[in-house]
């Protein structure tokens, strides 16, 4: 686990640095920078390209994974990064030419209730193809376990580009309505920049030849289209109906309250950039019993950090929402809901690298398209009559079937689980902490009750957690602290 502790705490610290640039964007910038339509189409365009970018990349980020490691000549890996080079391009100009013959079809249908959106529909396009890319190029890089610049590009530098930005409007040195354009600027040098990056770490041979067993990577590729389309499709599927039902503004005002939730799963994010890579060379050599040993490891320390995580936003949600406008007020429901959503994430650990790195990624498909027409369908019934809160409801039944059957599904394919004896003592601790510190006000000024409140409840967690052996890694981290602070 060294390696994986290593680059996941350096994943993390980046990617948490980018979660309070998003933060600050999100809760603050936005909210007082920009008018609340506009904050509203920067979530609906983002979350349509997050839809879109999928279908451009092919899949092709998970075959370089999960194939690399298996070719053993350079010229059968040149291979192997050529179709992901030309394949994606070959999708990407097949889906433009529909969205070219389909354009006025796509501007008639936004102009039915949220004018607003019809100019900036072809965005969605440069930002589904510019994200395809560098997730890519990102592939790439952590082929050879080269995971935290890429990290660092993928969680800091678009979120630093939209802060600049959204102080450009503030300054009335950017027009609001070109802020979009702003952000595809953005989304495009990032591309670039990943893109050199990965050539760095290896310059194929540029020709147009693919690997021996294409059939089989093809084969892979595309299933795992459906598969990646499945787990964006149950994150940002919520958001686009939202906008068909409800006026554009409570798109920006569900969004705040996804973004505050979407923190829990940082630890996850930051860990799956090096564990995705190992668990497929584990399958490729079917060593099971490290395998096994990272998936239990993985998931104790993964649930330990994201379970504080949890208790901490649960716990100061009310206090946090007294800084934001009025107008964003938000049902304190779809932070519990997309929070609870977020922390079984983090429980299955490197549930979804087992299973779309082995032979069984087709069950997980037909069950991921499954249910995605479930969670539209219940989108469908709960936005209408609970508006933005049926929304949540939606997500986190639609998700909670989803990860459970996965739990199942390695389980009965691989004989392991990820849960130790220590996986229902933590939630007992967690729920422990969240109803204890949940109804504690202090009264100070927000700011400063969420630090002394979240202070005191982090020191108190740590040490439970510390004092009851949770994670031998975990502690050994901890004395580490201690030590350097004496």
């Amino acid at each position: 686990m060294g390696v994986i502790i290593n680059q996941s705490v350096k994943n993390m610290m980046t990617t948490y640095a980018g979660f309070g640039l998003g933060a600050l964007n999100t809760l603050f910038l936005y909210t007082y920078f920009l008018d609340q339509q506009y904050y509203g189409l920067v979530s609906f365009l983002l979350s349509a390209a997050n839809l879109m970018w999928p279908f451009m990349a092919f899949g092709v980020h998970s075959t370089v994974v999960k194939f690399f490691s298996s070719y053993k000549t350079k010229e059968e890996q040149d291979k192997l990064l050529n179709l992901a080079l030309i394949l994606p391009l070959a999708i990407s100009l097949i889906l433009g030419l529909i969205g070219h013959f389909t354009y006025e079809f796509l501007l008639d249908y936004f102009s039915n209730g949220n004018e607003l959106v019809k100019p900036y529909v072809w965005l969605i396009y440069l930002l589904g193809i510019a994200t395809a890319y560098f997730e890519i190029f990102f592939a790439w890089a952590k082929i050879y376990y080269k995971s935290v610049f890429g990290n660092f590009m993928k969680e800091v530098v678009h979120r630093l580009g939209t802060t600049i930005l959204l102080f450009l409007v503030y300054f009335d040195l950017l027009a609001a309505d070109n802020f979009m354009y702003g952000v595809g600027v953005v989304f495009l040098l990032r591309l670039l920049v990943m893109g050199a990056y990965a050539f760095n770490l290896h310059r194929p041979t540029l020709k147009f030849s693919f690997p021996s067993n294409l059939s089989r990577v093809l084969k892979y590729t595309a299933l795992i289209l459906i598969a990646a389309s499945v787990a964006t499709a149950l994150l940002d599927l919520d958001k686009v109906m939202i906008e068909s039902y409800l006026p554009i503004e409570n798109v920006a005002i569900y969004g705040i309250g996804i973004y505050i939730a979407t923190v829990i799963s940082v630890p996850q994010k930051a860990m799956h950039q090096i564990t995705n890579p190992i668990t497929a060379e584990y399958l490729n050599t079917r060593n099971f019993g490290k395998l096994e040993d990272l998936y239990k490891k993985s998931s104790i320390n993964l649930s330990i950090v994201s379970a504080l995580i949890f208790i901490l936003i649960i716990t100061n949600v009310h206090t946090l929402y007294e800084l934001i406008p009025e107008e964003y007020s938000l049902s304190i429901l779809i932070v519990l809901l997309i929070s609870l959503v977020k922390l079984y994430d983090n429980v299955l650990a490197i549930n979804n690298s087992i299973l779309f790195n082995s032979d069984y990624y087709r069950l997980v498909l037909a069950i991921g398209v499954l249910l995605v027409l479930l969670a539209f369908l219940l989108n469908l019934f709960f936005i209408p009559r609970f508006g933005i809160e049926g929304a949540a409801m939606a997500t986190f039944i639609a998700f909670f079937i989803y990860n459970t059957s996965k739990i199942i599904l390695v389980q009965k394919k691989f004989k392991m689980n990820p849960f130790t004896k220590h996986s229902i003592l933590l939630l007992g601790l967690c729920l422990l902490f969240t109803l204890v510190f949940y109804f504690w006000e202090l009264p100070f000024h927000p700011i400063l009750g969420i630090a002394l409140k979240g202070g005191i409840t982090s020191i108190l967690y740590i040490s439970a957690v510390y004092f009851l052996n949770f994670s031998e890694e975990i502690n050994t981290m901890l004395r580490s602290i201690l030590a350097k602070i004496r």
